[in-house]
């Protein structure tokens, strides 16, 4: 098995206590799909082969928690409304849901993939994303699918709104029967939008409840569009997320800290939509963990772009730079429970990122800037531009 040593690092992110501080340069052995070793430059191992970066920082590859990326058409017209004025409205949901009926597998395939590409381009080496734009039996079943195939972690959110021509309780008798029989094979997690306008806190309990039978996790779209029973379901539930949590009441925020739930926050979708900044320092100063994720999809947020995540988290949202790194990354892993992303340390999966810049701080001082110089994925070097870094 090939080793690769990364080295002359001018700052080395590994989110190890563990890892030598100070000036660098550093290092980092790749062996195969694995990292071997991180330390000093000056002490590292030889390698079979070598890559200098020239004293850019290194980082562990994004994590992006939340997506949803199985879909077909746009919603370009209903974002230019929002700009105008209009307010953001759940319901635009259902345009990417006939739009996606109507597409073929091997077009939501090659779009699936097109932007998994596009986010890993970016920095991005570990992806989840969902169903939610079938909401029919066969739908979310295909949906489920063709997300395994392409990404990371998959999540089944047949419970995303209620269709038209049906009732709520007809519709989720669907979600928490056939549909979840459908979709278990293909699925980790199950997840549903806990809102005015979607479902109620007692719809939502039952839709975890039923995944949660199947051996499925949990995870929760709440607290985004006002203060609502989102938090409170999800911690009850032992979800591994609740998502978006804008609009929260110190009640939640209490919950939160007692719980292993983590608060995923979506800058870049209230930035879009209009809402108020999620409270990520409140969050962290009252002992949260934090994941930063991208939430891309059609409608509310159409950014693949962890990084403007973490440059808004740090410029509207009141976290330091590290902070908003460690939430993108380490805190990512979390939300997903899983110890083998998000972090570089011994025995992780070689997920690098190699900045065009000397320190992470660059990412919310140059937000906008294309940044990524170079992409490790499980071990393998993926083709990133700007260009990249030769060995």
């Amino acid at each position: 098995m090939t080793t690769t040593l990364v080295t002359g690092i001018g700052e080395l992110t590994t989110h190890d206590p563990s890892a030598p501080g100070g000036a660098g340069p550093f290092a980092v052995v790749i062996d195969g799909e694995h990292v071997a070793w991180t330390g000093r430059a000056r002490d590292a191992p030889t390698c079979d082969e070598a890559v200098d970066v020239d004293g850019r920082a290194v980082l562990p590859g994004w994590v992006d928690s939340h997506t949803h990326l199985v879909f077909a058409g746009d919603r370009g017209e209903e974002f230019a409304r929002r700009v105008a004025g209009q307010p953001y409205e759940a319901s635009g949901i259902q345009v990417t849901v006939d739009a996606t009926r109507a597409a073929a597998d091997d077009d939501l395939a090659a779009r699936l993939r097109r932007h998994v590409a596009e986010a890993a381009r970016q920095g991005t080496t570990c992806l989840e994303t969902k169903t939610g734009y079938g909401l029919t039996v066969a739908d979310e079943a295909r949906a489920a699918r063709i997300a395994a195939a392409g990404v990371d972690e998959v999540t089944f959110l047949g419970a995303h709104l209620t269709p038209a021509g049906t009732t709520t309780d007809a519709y989720l008798d669907l979600v928490c029967g056939p549909m979840l029989d459908a979709v278990a094979d293909h699925v980790r997690w199950i997840d549903v939008f806990c809102e005015d306008g979607a479902f109620d806190g007692d719809a939502a309990a039952r839709v975890l409840a039923a995944g949660a039978a199947r051996g499925l996790g949990g995870r929760v779209h709440g607290n985004q569009l006002g203060p609502g029973p989102g938090v409170a379901v999800a911690v009850a539930a032992g979800a591994a997320s609740v998502d978006h949590a804008t609009h929260l009441t110190d009640a939640d925020v209490d919950a939160l800290a007692g719980a292993d739930t983590v608060a995923t926050l979506l800058p870049a979708c209230d930035l879009s939509t209009g809402q108020p900044p999620p409270p990520a320092r409140r969050l962290v100063d009252a002992g949260v963990t934090v994941a930063l994720a991208s939430n891309a999809n059609p409608g509310s947020c159409y950014t693949t772009s962890m990084a403007l995540c973490v440059a808004l988290a740090v410029l509207q949202c009141g976290l330091s730079v590290p902070e908003a790194v460690r939430a993108a990354t380490l805190g990512g892993a979390r939300a997903l429970r899983r110890d083998d992303v998000g972090h570089l340390r011994v025995g992780a999966r070689a997920d690098l990122h190699v900045l065009d810049a000397p320190t992470v701080v660059h990412l919310a001082q140059r937000p906008g800037v294309p940044l990524t110089a170079a992409v490790w994925r499980a071990g393998r070097r993926l083709s990133v531009t700007p260009e990249e870094v030769r060995p």
